[in-house]
């Protein structure tokens, strides 16, 4: 188990959960891998890790998600719009961060639909920042950079100008000479399709 450096910076997770499946045709949130669902298995494994709070963004089929880890110990925020696109989901997520954590200084977004990432290495990008104070920290697969990613506080304005479909990565692509990359080819594997689903479980 990797060590969890002390977090006196208090990190935040916000894990993104609010699409609705349209390609799958049933909502891969609650799909299960190895025992439990995709939504489950992400957010025991954003707990697993010493972020200070950790914020599951719900949009379709919400009584289903927040059903399906009402137990945990996470705060549930809704995207009453999560139809105009991601954006909208990630300005929930910090929305809802900075009202719990006022002193927060970085957030971490994640998402449900890569079963494959874990929390020894949301851990690792916690520990970076900690340790660097680094703008932005984001895996790198099939030559690119995504989620999961850490952006620091003073980012969170660029975030929430975010619109429609963009999401985290075009805030990363504008900012090149300020990320940290961290290789982590699993995170290439997202579950879009039943054809994802089924090359997950093969």
């Amino acid at each position: 188990m990797l060590a969890k450096i002390d977090n006196p910076f208090k990190v935040g997770l916000i894990l993104l959960a609010a699409g609705a499946s349209t390609r799958m045709g049933t909502p891969k949130q609650l799909l299960p891998f190895q025992g439990r669902s995709l939504l489950r298995r992400s957010t025991e494994t954003a707990l697993d890790t010493n972020c200070s709070s950790v914020i599951v963004v719900t949009g379709a089929n919400r009584e289903l998600v927040e059903r399906e880890i009402s137990d945990l110990p996470v705060v549930l925020a809704h995207n009453a719009v999560w139809e105009s696109g991601m954006a909208s989901s990630i300005h929930e997520g910090i929305s809802q961060l900075a009202k719990i954590t006022p002193d927060i200084e970085a957030a971490l977004i994640t998402l449900c639909d890569q079963p494959l990432v874990t929390s020894q290495f949301l851990q690792t990008i916690i520990n970076i920042f900690v340790q660097t104070h680094a703008p932005i920290i984001a895996a790198q697969y099939n030559g690119v950079a995504g989620v999961p990613a850490l952006f620091s506080k003073q980012l969170f304005g660029a975030l929430l100008s975010l619109k429609g479909q963009e999401g985290a990565r075009k805030l990363i692509m504008a900012h090149p000479t300020e990320i940290k990359l961290l290789p982590f080819p699993e995170a290439a594997l997202d579950i879009d399709t039943p054809e994802d689903y089924q090359n997950l479980l093969s």
